[in-house]
């Protein structure tokens, strides 16, 4: 490390003859992401024989050798702050998070503290070597406020990039339970509706069908029934904003507690009024994927929070 700077030297082998340098360069460092040493090459901190090389497309000719200078991780913005979090897996690349209902994500306008990053900045402190050269968590996805359950964190650009493409990839396992309102007339079924900002309210989501929106694909399956309501399990082929959701409420069943997409009768109504079930009725109950690094297959499980194991029996379900 020199002046903020960690110096490194690559030893390109014959066999990245013909390949493209930020590839090879990736091949070299599986430390970095090819966009972080894209992004390096470009701002001409790659130098062959102490000249700069800032075409991250240039061919190589392998045995050649290049000298890195990257910049030490910028603090990030967000404050730290001690929040409990249960962490049910954690390595040096990433960790799961089961976040409570309650809490958010992300710091935006209206949460600018007390977010899951404002408490994993605190539980990482040193240990995060910078997503985009910024030492902050890498948010791969995300719940809403209102909903509960697992989520996983990138510590490093590899790991940020890796799960990101299988995210875009749909190889990610994301099953969430729900409690909607009405029973689905067929046991299972699948929701393939575009999504996208409400043109009518634009804190909404909404179907549209004018080429706007993003493909949204969610294959729910009934699993019980009770009081007027059913517990369903969506399996999410993609991961828009609000999708479950949408979905569920577009086909007839709001989630219970829905405070944005909810409508359904009033004896459910009086039901959660009474029990002060106050938020959406969903869950993100598994999680699995394919560890960036080690390639092994990981999935967890989490146990239905207390609130909604309190509704499910006062539905009878």
């Amino acid at each position: 490390m020199t002046g903020g700077l960690q110096i490194i030297d690559v030893a390109l082998a014959p066999g990245h003859a013909g390949w493209r340098l930020d590839r090879a360069l990736a091949d070299a460092l599986p430390s970095l992401s090819r966009e972080r040493l894209k992004a390096l090459v470009k701002s001409g901190a790659l130098e062959r024989s102490g000249t700069p090389v800032c075409d991250p497309a240039l061919k190589v000719t392998g045995d050649e050798a290049f000298r890195l200078s990257v910049p030490e991780a910028t603090p990030a913005h967000n404050e730290a702050q001690d929040i409990p979090l249960n962490i049910v897996f954690e390595d040096e690349h990433l960790l799961v998070v089961d976040k409570p209902a309650g809490l958010v994500v992300h710091p935006a306008a209206g949460n600018l503290d007390g977010t899951l990053v404002n408490a994993l900045l605190h539980h990482c402190a040193g240990r995060l070597s910078g997503i985009g050269g910024v030492a902050r968590p890498g948010i791969v996805h995300r719940t809403d406020k209102d909903t509960s359950g697992l989520l996983v964190v990138a510590k490093n650009d590899v790991a940020h990039e890796g799960l990101a493409k299988q995210f875009a990839a749909h190889s990610i396992d994301r099953r969430y339970l729900a409690a909607v309102a009405g029973i689905p007339k067929t046991a299972e079924g699948t929701v393939d509706a575009p999504l996208a900002r409400s043109s009518s309210d634009r804190k909404k989501i909404a179907i549209v069908g004018d080429g706007r929106g993003k493909r949204a694909v969610t294959h729910w399956t009934r699993l019980k029934t009770g009081g007027g309501a059913a517990l369903v399990e969506c399996r999410l082929e993609t991961g828009r904003t609000h999708q479950v959701r949408v979905h569920m409420a577009s086909i007839g069943h709001p989630l219970l507690g829905d405070p944005v997409y909810g409508r359904y009768g009033k004896r459910l109504q009086e039901l959660l009024k009474g029990m002060g079930f106050h938020r959406q009725a969903l869950h993100a109950a598994v999680l699995g994927f394919t560890h960036p690094i080690t390639k092994h297959r990981l999935s967890f499980q989490s146990a239905v929070p207390e609130d909604m194991q309190e509704l499910f029996t006062a539905l009878g379900v």
